[in-house]
């Protein structure tokens, strides 16, 4: 989950790295009472998740109250590579600005190990810098056991050829960083830019965070930080039913038992999908990702239907299983279960279904479906087959 900016201050005030005020608002009028508080004067700050809000004109000083209603008004509603603004952030204006560093933590996949990275070309892209002085960015590995120490954060400094003024402040700032990133369960923190300021504080002007949302058990709190108003209803239904689903952009309806299998299945679907036309001219892709996991019950496959035929863009639907812990004679009375639950429950069921059982008691799961008979309900053995069925049955929609 990627946080917006002011949420990414309260979390660095919170652990102690050194922040700006600001307050949030979604109003032009409410800019002037949050800029009074601020001593008469801020900078108004475009909220979106996205970067570039500078050169895109979503980020105004406003040299009095009146200004900074006028500035929110220009930002507010404003879109920026895609995202409309519904929130900026008043924030405390900086003291003279001499110097701008990078600094940020991250989960580093490919190595396994957590990264920290630092630069002292700060306040521009680091996709830039990575490019065009990559000598300019220090990358240091970080032993998840032993962490960010200040001899760590001091090694890092160094590494990224930090000035000697500010050597030691910007490590006492990496060591806190650190804390944030490893108490909220974070995957990124970025400070950029970290400012040097005329009074030779260092502090963070502008922050990024991403935060692993399979850590929610154990971050309740971060319930606070998701954007509702931007979540896809679909998504949110289905976390609500605890269901492992993300919302594609195509026409066949993708049900799974395993992460794999599902991954496996769009792009079977994507391939079959380039043989027809969809209504909107292109080939036929898949509509979603579903891993409804081992348990396939009727009410875990009620739950995943319920999602996906609730999807207007779904003209089919694909229901791919490999029957192991969970027979697939289990998830054939599962389905026909389901399909009952749902008419019992109101909810027309109007879609075809595909369906194609394999592995542990797939003949007998076969069979229930075919003694089933259901009219919308069609059985195909093969993968390739029913991924095809399914396209074109979504092409005829």
């Amino acid at each position: 989950m990627d946080l917006f900016e002011y949420q990414a201050r309260d979390l660095f005030a919170k652990h102690g790295v050194p922040v700006l005020a600001g307050e949030v608002i979604d109003t032009p009028e409410a800019a002037r009472e949050a800029t009074e508080k601020l001593g008469g004067k801020s900078v108004v700050k475009a909220q979106v998740k996205v970067g570039g809000r500078g050169k895109a004109g979503g980020v105004k000083l406003a040299a009095t109250p009146d200004e900074a209603v006028a500035r929110a008004t220009d930002i507010l509603g404003m879109d920026i590579k895609g995202h409309t603004v519904h929130k900026v952030m008043i924030a405390e204006t900086a003291p003279e600005i001499l110097e701008e560093y990078y600094v940020s933590y991250l989960l580093d996949r490919t190595n396994r190990t957590f990264l920290a990275m630092a630069s002292v070309q700060g306040g521009m892209d680091i996709e830039e810098v990575a490019e065009k002085t990559p000598e300019a960015l220090a990358k240091v590995p970080v032993n998840a056991n032993e962490g960010v120490t200040i001899e760590k954060a001091r090694e890092i400094v160094a590494l990224a050829k930090f000035p000697a003024e500010v050597a030691e402040k910007v490590a006492e700032v990496l060591v806190t960083l650190w804390a944030t990133f490893i108490a909220e369960d974070a995957l990124l923190v970025e400070v950029n830019p970290l400012a040097k300021v005329a009074n030779g504080d260092i502090i963070a002007l502008d922050g990024k965070v991403s935060l692993d949302e399979n850590a929610e058990f154990r971050q309740p709190g971060h319930e606070e930080f998701v954007d509702h108003a931007a979540a896809n209803p679909l998504e949110a239904a289905a976390k609500a039913k605890n269901l492992n689903y993300v919302k594609l952009d195509g026409e066949v309806g993708i049900i799974g038992n395993g992460a794999g299998l599902v991954m496996s299945t769009l792009d079977v679907v994507a391939y079959a999908g380039e043989a027809y036309r969809s209504v909107n001219g292109g080939g036929v892709k898949p509509a979603n990702f579903l891993d409804i996991g081992g348990g396939a019950s009727a009410a875990v496959m009620a739950n995943g239907l319920e999602i996906i035929l609730g999807d207007p863009d779904v003209k089919s639907v694909f229901v791919n299983v490999f029957g192991g812990i969970t027979a697939c004679d289990e998830v054939a009375n599962g389905i026909v279960q389901a399909l009952q639950l749902l008419e019992d429950k109101g909810e027309a069921v109007t879609k075809p279904l595909v369906v194609r059982l394999d592995g542990n008691n797939a003949e007998l799961g076969r069979k229930i479906l075919s003694d089933a008979n259901h009219p919308l309900v069609q059985r195909v053995d093969t993968m390739d087959g029913a991924a095809d069925k399914a396209a074109e049955l979504a092409a005829a929609k």
